[in-house]
């Protein structure tokens, strides 16, 4: 079909658009893909950004926001609970078209969960058609995300997914690449030495894998019970529903996802290239009040070797504050962390193609 498409397309007649659940993980298995003929867009669910639009959140609001943003400045009280709530929401409802749509219609949180239950059984169903070999492996790992993430490390235990002592990463990674390539799974990589780029440095065997979409999570960990979400709780611990939540965000615009693991220094949630310094973006996560408190954190920002320029602290608290390095935003401010190069890059890149 692909080697179809490129003559088809040269005839210049038509544009052809090809669609499927499961196409990222067909073409990383093609081996004749027509170079030059095909651009690769990945398709993700409703961002945070994309939620408020869909909510009348006007883009003249969105603007004023991100401006705020972009000078480290706190919204007003009235429009920060509003903002928060929505976001509470989308913790609840996530992106998938069908489980927005449900929302705006009803406001039927039954129905939502029902239809998102749905939806991972869709997907379990899609790993039979696809890899039967491989389907019950990819069914357990799969299952096993929303446990691992409530566990301290959060990463993936290879020895649970056939309990089987002395098991190795790389026993499972045609599972593993599977669940990623499918866009059913996220993955955020370890990073132990963090040098620019990132990439250099990524670590295979101690990976986390979060769900492609936040609302399968908090129907996966608290179903119906929307007093856990929606309400401040101090019983209830959000931290791998608000770190799965900026996983997406980041996936959706455009970062590649690690983490730091160092075994002396601790472990800090995010880290995402710094263009702009030529080093990383450490980035901490806290659903609860402690937000402050990030002793891993400190040992990153305090390596000099690291070079390290600014951190984000996400929580839900109001106000943007700076200390020393450290950047603390209300969590809804992840929307506007985009991986976009700037102007003056854009500039560098003209002047350099036309040499």
């Amino acid at each position: 079909m692909l080697t179809l498409l490129k003559f088809l397309k040269e005839d210049d007649k038509f544009t052809y658009i090809a669609s499927g659940s499961l196409l990222g993980d067909a073409l990383d298995n093609t081996t004749s893909i027509p170079m030059g003929s095909i651009r690769k867009i990945k398709m993700y669910p409703l961002d945070f950004e994309e939620f408020l639009i869909a909510n009348n959140v006007n883009e003249y609001a969105i603007n004023v926001m991100k401006h705020k943003f972009e000078n480290l400045e706190s919204l007003d009280e009235i429009l920060h609970n509003k903002i928060l709530d929505l976001f509470k929401r989308y913790l609840l409802v996530g992106g998938l078209p069908d489980a927005v749509n449900t929302y705006l219609a009803t406001h039927n949180i039954q129905l939502i969960c029902e239809l998102q239950s749905e939806i991972k059984e869709y997907y379990a169903a899609d790993a039979a058609k696809y890899d039967k070999e491989h389907k019950l492996k990819v069914a357990r790992i799969y299952d096993l995300i929303p446990s691992n993430l409530e566990n301290k490390k959060k990463r993936v235990t290879v020895k649970n997914v056939e309990n089987k002592d002395g098991a190795r990463f790389s026993t499972y990674q045609d599972e593993f690449d599977y669940l990623i390539n499918s866009g059913i799974a996220l993955e955020v990589k370890a990073i132990s030495n963090p040098v620019y780029p990132l990439k250099e440095s990524e670590t295979k065997n101690l990976l986390k894998l979060y769900l492609n979409d936040v609302g399968l999570l908090t129907n996966a960990l608290y179903s119906t019970n929307i007093k856990a979400i929606l309400s401040d709780n101090k019983s209830v611990n959000l931290g791998s529903v608000y770190e799965n939540v900026v996983a997406g965000e980041l996936i959706c615009h455009g970062f590649n996802l690690y983490y730091y693991d160092n075994r002396n220094k601790g472990e800090v949630d995010y880290l995402i290239d710094d263009y702009e310094n030529l080093s990383s973006l450490p980035i901490e996560v806290k659903s609860g009040k402690d937000y402050t408190r990030h002793s891993a954190l400190n040992n990153f920002i305090s390596t000099k070797e690291y070079h390290i320029n600014r951190a984000y602290v996400f929580s839900n608290e109001r106000e943007v504050i700076r200390k020393d390095k450290v950047i603390y935003l209300p969590i809804y401010y992840i929307m506007f962390i985009q991986n976009v190069p700037s102007e003056e890059d854009l500039i560098f890149k003209m002047k350099f193609q036309r040499i």
